[in-house]
């Protein structure tokens, strides 16, 4: 590690808050009131810290919290972090995608993600997916169509933020627009979703004899000899016109969908702001036809933190957009670890398991927290114990009645610095 990323990680790692300093003296002190051994841990000075060996500096830079963890982690904790830019890059003339499911992170059993980029005109064709598709896009602008359960066409423009919903087995398409196309991230409702596991329509076409495409289609068997001999997944066309033409030519005698399968985060109001960031909550009471996936968009600003909190109706699947953070995450039986976070990064917290997200550098930290589930629910630690009686809380945490009088009375979801 050099002398930069060697910053004093122990001298980080306190709580941050008012309530969460106290909380933890009042445990430590509980912890020597009860005689138990307190050894000294390990600084980035000790030899004990140190590796001299065979290492990889610029990874152990990027993950100071697993080359020096923190004296509060402790026992085997799955690992519940992988980032897309090791994953294999699936690349086609007009784009290309990435996955990670539980194959890749095997913690990550209800939900799965795929990175994809589309160039100005690249196409991700007609297909259908077995799982659920939700999405958000994280750079350009990108025509997104599909066909609603009634036979209704549907046809969108798209942009860095909006989100997208395509229900199991409505055919869909995106296609990249000017100026340089779009890049986004597909997330599902399945863990072992695969991107090489969708319904393509030149897939299809492909292994359909021609006589029967011909009859099913009313033209000559000659015509369909042109059909592509094999998948084309995404492929490189012409930019499209004007929205307002594609509308017209989809619309036929039924008229467009009443269903809007795009969401547009811009125009909606923030759920809750505080000094630390902010969060806007995403799930079927506002994105009606997302019914199997909610979500929470996430702003931390420097030194914040989400604050400490458990799901109890689903796990967590995260995706960071900027910024660096680190998340430690607590099991059953006194475990806990803790691992860093950049852009690109996968995070994944299984349902009722306590975690927190704090903003290590100096940028706002953005991340998304997805859940196979309808609809959005947390509890936050000082939500609970200023709503247990008081005299049972201190006597837990040995904590005193104006300790616990400060501790906020709400749910504050991001803490300042």
């Amino acid at each position: 590690m050099n002398d930069d990323a060697k910053t004093d990680l122990v001298s980080r790692r306190g709580f941050l808050g008012v309530g969460s300093a106290a909380l933890a003296a009042g445990m430590l002190s509980a912890v020597d009131a009860a005689g138990q051994d307190q050894k000294l841990y390990p600084t980035k000075t000790d030899r004990s810290a140190t590796a001299p060996g065979p290492g990889n500096s610029q990874l152990d830079a990027q993950n100071p919290d697993s080359f020096l963890p923190p004296p509060t982690d402790a026992g085997g904790v799955a690992t519940f972090k992988y980032p897309f830019g090791i994953a294999h890059k699936r690349m086609q003339e007009g784009g290309w995608s990435r996955e990670v499911t539980v194959r890749e992170l095997p913690v990550s059993k209800s939900m799965a993600g795929v990175d994809m980029r589309l160039t100005a005109g690249g196409i991700r064709e007609l297909h259908w997916h077995t799982a659920a598709e939700w999405a958000f896009m994280l750079y350009g602008n990108a025509r997104i169509t599909g066909l609603d359960a009634d036979g209704k066409s549907f046809v969108s423009d798209v942009t860095e933020g909006d989100l997208w919903y395509f229900p199991t087995g409505i055919p869909h398409s995106i296609q990249g627009l000017n100026s340089d196309g779009a890049e986004f991230l597909l997330v599902f409702d399945d863990g072992n979703f695969s991107e090489y596991e969708t319904v393509l329509l030149t897939d299809w076409m492909a292994h359909t004899p021609h006589d029967v495409l011909s009859k099913n289609f009313g033209v000559s068997e000659q015509a369909m000899r042109k059909m592509p001999l094999r998948e084309k997944f995404i492929f490189q066309a012409a930019v499209p016109g004007p929205l307002a033409a594609d509308l017209k030519a989809t619309s036929g005698s039924q008229g467009l969908s009443p269903v809007d399968f795009a969401f547009r985060t811009a125009q909606q109001p923030i759920t809750k702001r505080t000094k630390g960031g902010e969060v806007l909550i995403v799930d079927s009471s506002k994105f009606k036809v997302s019914t199997t996936i909610a979500a929470a968009i996430i702003t931390v600003h420097p030194g914040g933190i989400r604050e400490l909190h458990w799901h109890p109706n689903a796990d967590e699947w995260q995706y960071y957009i900027s910024g660096t953070g680190r998340m430690t995450v607590f099991a059953t039986g006194g475990r806990a670890r803790t691992m860093d976070f950049q852009a690109g990064d996968v995070g994944y917290v299984l349902k009722t398991l306590p975690h927190y997200v704090q903003n290590t550098g100096d940028t706002d930290l953005k991340f998304l927290e997805m859940f196979k589930s309808s609809f959005y629910q947390d509890l936050a630690l000082s939500e609970w114990l200023t709503h247990t009686p008081p005299e049972l809380v201190m006597a837990h945490l040995g904590i005193d009645k104006a300790t616990l009088d400060a501790i906020p009375k709400d749910e504050v979801v991001v803490m300042p610095k």
